[in-house]
């Protein structure tokens, strides 16, 4: 990669679980121009407890000033969201099936600022862990 480009995909790693997901910069810059500053990003990610079918990537109080751009209550499996905090904590949201982004204080919209392209057939698998084998750890890496 030369210096000063930006890859325009990522790596997702959970556990054995490989993903590819585009950075949708077109649609949600500044939130993408911020997450890169933060790869390699290495958490764990555990099962939502009010969104449907989804896992969460809880941040705490990071907070990456970013605004909403491309939010959306309402993600497609593969659609990664950021939540850059206000109502509930920051945090992250990959969807593996049918999902309503909520928290303790009710509905919440996150930008929607990565999409799954590769390894969507394991998005029920990764589902299937998170809820019955508990928390895994996720990286998300530069192509």
């Amino acid at each position: 990669m030369k210096s000063g480009s930006f890859p325009t995909q990522l790596h997702i790693g959970i556990g054995a679980l490989k993903f590819s997901a585009r950075l949708e910069e077109a649609t949600a810059p500044k939130t993408c121009a911020a997450f890169r500053k933060l790869l390699p990003l290495k958490r764990q990610i555990i099962h939502v407890r009010w969104s449907g079918l989804a896992g969460w990537i809880p941040m705490g109080d990071l907070n990456l000033n970013v605004p909403y751009e491309n939010n959306t209550s309402h993600p497609a499996p593969g659609d990664i969201l950021f939540y850059p905090a206000g109502l509930s904590q920051t945090e992250i949201l990959v969807p593996y099936g049918g999902c309503c982004f909520s928290s303790h204080v009710g509905q919440l919209s996150g930008n929607h600022f990565l999409t799954i392209v590769e390894g969507k057939e394991q998005l029920a698998e990764f589902g299937r862990r998170i809820l019955w084998e508990g928390a895994a750890e996720i990286l998300f890496e530069a192509s």
